[in-house]
């Protein structure tokens, strides 16, 4: 009696890559992030966000001051090639956790990235805000898409930051889900006070 042999598939074999890919979507479900901005989706870029030397983790603290000034955006897609990316940046519990009345506050938008490159060779739609959470814990959201085409920053630049819709836009822009997301949390800094 033989023993037949199955072939391996990507049904049960994947590149270490891709299984770290797909990891960290989890965090990105403990966190509310898909739900409250973003519906589930497969991660199948690489999207490394640094403010100075330090690299942003799911669910990471990052202190307003840290992230007072554009962060370094890296953009990796496995076999793929002449892509072009959106990122948007938003905070979802602005003003408040408790009452997110402007959710999502859009803090940076970036579009035209090309892929391989930092988010700096793309064209900013809306320039930069670091965060400023006035109260409670807030969440700072950045979420990639894959365009079709070249879009241009003509028509992509909302009027306000404010009740940024980022599930709208990317279909008002028929960019599908995203590709890929990453977000820290942030809270207002202590100040000291001397006497």
């Amino acid at each position: 009696r033989q023993l037949q042999r199955t072939p391996p598939t990507l049904l049960h074999f994947s590149p270490k890559r891709e299984v770290d890919m797909a990891r960290s979507l989890d965090p990105l479900v403990v966190g509310k992030v898909v739900g409250d901005v973003l519906d589930m989706f497969i991660p199948v870029a690489e999207l490394t966000v640094h403010y100075g030397s330090r690299q942003i983790a799911n669910g990471c603290e990052i202190k307003p001051s840290a992230a007072a000034n554009r962060p370094r955006v890296q953009i990796d897609r496995p076999r793929a090639f002449a892509d072009f990316y959106t990122l948007v940046m938003v905070d979802p519990d602005a003003p408040s956790p408790s009452e997110p009345t402007f959710r999502e506050w859009l803090h940076w938008m970036v579009v035209d990235i090309p892929e391989g490159s930092d988010a700096s060779r793309g064209k900013e739609a809306m320039p930069y805000m670091g965060p400023q959470p006035p109260t409670g814990i807030h969440r700072y959201v950045f979420a990639l898409f894959k365009q079709r085409g070249v879009m241009g920053v003509a028509n992509q630049a909302p009027e306000t930051r404010s009740n940024f819709n980022t599930r709208q836009f990317a279909v008002d822009n028929g960019l599908g889900l995203p590709v890929a997301a990453v977000y820290f949390n942030s809270q207002k800094e202590a100040t000291n006070k001397r006497r």
